[in-house]
């Protein structure tokens, strides 16, 4: 039995743009998590699922942000 090995380069140079594109997304991601830090799972239609998410994409954001928006507005604080 013959091995075969591939060697693996050094890492490339950063690219200091890339690098903080990269830190800044980790801090959005970071500062979105202590806002929003409980997870709801539900179950939905196949077919739901579908039309949530052409109206997300319709809108230009992300299913998440648009179900947060809904929910917020159906049940706002005040308790109305």
């Amino acid at each position: 039995m013959t091995s075969k090995r591939t060697a693996i380069g050094s890492r490339p140079l950063a690219d200091r743009q890339a690098e903080a594109w990269v830190r800044q997304s980790n801090r959005a991601a970071l500062a979105k998590g202590a806002v929003y830090s409980a997870r709801l799972t539900l179950d939905v239609t196949p077919a739901l699922r579908a039309r949530i998410k052409v109206a997300a994409f319709s809108q230009g954001v992300t299913v998440a942000d648009m179900l947060r928006e809904l929910l917020e507005s159906r049940f706002q604080e005040d308790g109305a």
